[in-house]
């Protein structure tokens, strides 16, 4: 499935996680219906800290209408790390990277190798 946007609702549930996890690091799997990101799916027993999330995957249940991640970066830098680039690449089409100080233009997408992916924010 090709993913095109993200629902407003959405991103605004992201940013609101970002916050109120600053310093720490957000993390969750992205999911999708017909090309919009609707949800975000949090997983059990996800670690945070101010230097990275990691999600155990293996909690992820069966699910197609996963898509990828989401994580925020505590600093005002939305660039994806080695470690950011080794996660999309195992996993999914479209990786939300959410930087400080989490608002509606701090965030940018990227594919699984981590290049920059335009998605625009629908009702």
């Amino acid at each position: 499935m090709k993913i095109h946007s993200i629902n407003r609702e959405a991103l605004k549930l992201i940013l609101g996680a970002s916050k109120t996890s600053h310093p720490n690091e957000f993390a969750g799997i992205l999911r999708a219906d017909k090309g919009v990101i609707t949800e975000v799916l949090l997983l059990p027993g996800t670690f945070s800290s101010e230097q990275s999330a990691i999600m155990r995957l293996h909690m992820m249940p069966i699910d197609s209408t996963a898509c990828g991640t989401v994580h925020s970066h505590p600093t005002p830098n939305p660039e994806p790390s080695q470690a950011d680039l080794e996660l999309f690449n195992k996993f999914g089409e479209v990786h939300i990277i959410v930087a400080s100080p989490y608002k509606e233009e701090s965030w940018c997408a990227y594919d699984h190798q981590g290049r920059g992916i335009e998605l625009k924010v629908t009702e």
